[in-house]
């Protein structure tokens, strides 16, 4: 049985209701996913079908569809499978379809679910069931009598045939989707997740100390905390249970269920009491785990691609000559020189630290380097021996000047062990890899970190912990969304940055590369037809987020989609102008009268944004790199001292604060409560992935090594 139009389009309805957004925009983007579209590409160049719906609405739809997908297969398989016990009346049939809620949906069915062998099932095959559908009546006559007629052999006595009428009314109360419900809403308001440490895990469990007797409501529960409990409990460390406000939920249980004072009514009550402890509560507390487990998933993911999203867009230094420095104490500095499009040219090492102290061969060999190479920008890795490397560096007299960077090293180490690594660099070892990474990653940060598994960047929370499918999933739609807002130069690209284009992927991907190696530079983006197996559809999914400099068309050097060349061409014509003079010439952009211009398929949207990208063609939406500086001074904890303010730069964000480094090799923890002086629900409101800030230490714990820090009194105090 396959759905039909009309309860589809009731599944589009119910999702406009839940995403609030109106049917129209529903229908044309589920319309251009089913086409193959995707989500950069109806972002950027179907506007006028999805009315104007932005990369995260269209990724919010996409996602629901799915979920609704899942649950419309679902219902058919439910569907079947009770058909074929022969229990599917029109009733509950109609119950099913017009469901479109999983939880309430699997209520349904849980009757009908087939299942191991239980309490009730042996009752039933014993001939038990008429026993307990006469009890479950609640008549006021005596059940001692009615209990007499079932016993025989497997029921030896009047007791053992109420036990077993029991456990299959227990099993009945428990299945029962109001009686499900009326728990289930208990839990999520009344319910308080708690936890105890393990007895003689104390020691081992230390880190959990928070949480060796914690107690709280469920529904008031942030992610973070959720997520170390579930840590907690899975590395038995600790117990964590969930329990409902028990007498509120049991009085409503009884006056639903409980009809009489008669000896019926009493069995029922046993009957109920015995459901709850066994079958209700630990069932309902399963469920309210998972849910609220899947919340906290949600939410660290989400902050996990929001800090992803920011490190990706990160400010890129550009195509300069870099010296790069992998900082080390006893194995030394390992140091490459790269030129303007990242080649490598040359590698080497220096120990200017202890044990060896050749400091003053260091900065002959590196001061030799700079004029060697042309060097015009250091990057540091902000590893171990990072701070001193840099001060090093910093004191150096070089024969012109040049900006020094720290670097982020997160995921350098596991990027020049990978495969990928090797097939750039097989001649080289990791350390050189990893110095090559730093170095690139200044240049363009996002070109070198879509090589890295984006768990290993280390700007997650709990990243380890969440579903790892969702996670993934998210992932990769963010690096997707980056790399095409960028946009991607079509002739330099790596074949990982090329995976990444909307409608490409890894086959693709490697054909363009081969095609390069074989014909040379791409001179247009009409040549990507020539790429073996990129069809039509590919090619118009990528062609737009491709870049070709000194194409023969200036326009295949810009945002500017091919399908509307023509359309620049006319404007072109009608100034008796050149599209290349037309590029860049806000004077005559000016007379351009876009309405002219207007037709069924092209509305204003995708006229206004062709106008703003000829007005400044291939922008790249990122900013320009900045050099920051540490307190000169401060090289580890023991040098911080409270009261302090110092200049920080934000390394990691979590639903509950910020990571900052103030150069001493441990980060500190700005509170949610301590960045701002208003209530944020996030720190990603206020604060930017790597963002200069200035801090106040206001709290010190050298034993556990951590150290708080405030943005908020910082600022006060200027």
């Amino acid at each position: 049985m396959t759905p039909t139009d009309a309860s589809l389009q009731y599944a589009h309805q119910i999702l406009s209701t839940q995403l609030q957004i109106s049917l129209k925009q529903i229908n044309a983007t589920i319309a251009l996913l089913d086409e193959g579209c995707t989500i950069p590409f109806i972002s950027r160049y179907r506007k006028e079908r999805t009315d104007g719906l932005d990369e995260v609405q269209i990724g919010h739809i996409a996602e629901a569809w799915e979920q609704m997908q899942a649950l419309i297969k679902r219902k058919e398989t439910i569907l079947n499978t009770i058909r074929e016990q022969d229990q599917l009346t029109p009733e509950l049939e109609k119950q099913i379809q017009d469901c479109y809620d999983a939880t309430v949906l699997e209520d349904l069915y849980l009757p009908y679910k087939p299942k191991r062998k239980t309490r009730a099932s042996i009752a039933k095959e014993k001939g038990l069931e008429p026993l307990a559908k006469y009890i479950f009546q609640q008549f006021s006559a005596p059940v001692g009598t009615k209990a007499q007629q079932f016993v025989k052999d497997t029921v030896p006595d009047i007791e053992a045939a109420l036990s077993g009428a029991r456990d299959i009314i227990a099993e009945w109360i428990s299945e029962d989707a109001t009686v499900r419900e009326t728990c289930r809403q208990n839990f999520e308001r009344y319910g308080t997740i708690a936890s105890k440490v393990i007895k003689g895990k104390e020691q081992d469990g230390i880190k959990y100390q928070d949480y060796f007797e914690y107690s709280g409501p469920i529904n008031r529960c942030p992610s973070h905390r959720m997520l170390a409990l579930r840590r907690g409990e899975r590395e038995e460390f600790l117990r964590v249970s969930i329990k409902p406000e028990e007498d509120k939920l049991m009085e409503r249980l009884e006056r639903r269920l409980i009809t009489g004072k008669s000896q019926a009514s009493e069995q029922v009550q046993l009957a109920l009491q015995d459901s709850f402890k066994r079958l209700l509560c630990p069932s309902i507390e399963t469920e309210i785990s998972a849910t609220y487990k899947q919340k906290a998933d949600k939410e660290a993911i989400r902050i996990f691609t929001e800090n992803l999203r920011q490190l990706l867009l990160a400010a890129p230094l550009g195509q300069k000559r870099i010296l790069a420095l992998d900082p080390g104490f006893r194995t030394g500095c390992k140091v490459v020189c790269l030129d303007a499009q990242g080649n490598l040219l040359h590698n080497d090492t220096i120990y200017p630290h202890a044990p060896q102290n050749e400091r003053t061969e260091a900065i002959k060999k590196l001061s030799r380097l700079v004029e060697q190479y042309k060097i015009e920008a250091i990057a540091i890795g902000n590893g171990t021996a990072g701070r001193e490397t840099e001060y090093l560096v910093q004191n150096i007299s070089f024969d012109r000047k040049l900006q020094v960077f720290s670097v982020s090293e997160d995921g350098a180490s596991i990027y020049s062990a990978s495969p990928i690594a090797r097939e750039e660099f097989p001649q080289y070892d990791v350390t050189v890899r990893g110095s090559v990474s730093i170095g690139r990653r200044l240049m363009d940060p996002l070109a070198e970190l879509v090589k890295i598994d984006p768990k290993s960047i280390g700007v997650g929370q709990y990243q380890h912990d969440v579903d790892q499918t969702l996670l993934k999933k998210s992932l990769d739609l963010t690096v997707e969304s980056c790399v095409n807002r960028v946009g991607v130069n079509l002739n330099t690209a790596s074949k990982h940055l090329l995976t990444y284009v909307s409608g490409l992927g890894p086959q693709l991907a490697q054909n363009i590369v081969e095609y390069r190696k074989t014909e040379g530079a791409f001179t247009s983006r009409n040549e990507l037809k020539k790429v073996p197996r990129l069809g039509a559809k590919a090619f118009e999914q990528c062609a737009g987020f491709l870049r070709i400099q000194e194409a023969k068309n200036p326009l295949d050097n810009s945002a500017v989609h091919p399908e509307s060349y023509p359309i620049v061409e006319r404007m072109a014509s009608d100034l008796k102008c050149t599209v290349a003079s037309l590029i860049g010439n806000t004077e005559l952009l000016g007379k351009i009268d876009i309405n002219a211009y207007l037709s069924p398929t092209i509305g204003l949207p995708t006229l206004q944004d062709i106008l703003s990208e000829l007005a400044k063609p291939g922008l790249d939406p990122r900013t320009q790199a900045k050099v920051f500086e540490f307190a000169p001074g401060i090289f580890k904890m023991e040098d911080l001292q409270v009261g302090m303010t110092l200049p920080g730069i934000v390394t990691n964000m979590t639903n509950f604060g910020a990571f900052v480094d103030v150069g001493v090799k441990q980060d500190g923890l700005v509170h949610i409560s301590e960045i701002v002086n208003k209530y944020i629900s996030s720190p990603t409101e206020v604060l930017q992935l790597h963002q200069h800030v200035s801090v106040k230490v206001i709290a010190l714990d050298f034993e556990r090594k951590r150290i708080q820090l405030s943005i908020k009194q910082a600022v006060n105090q200027e």
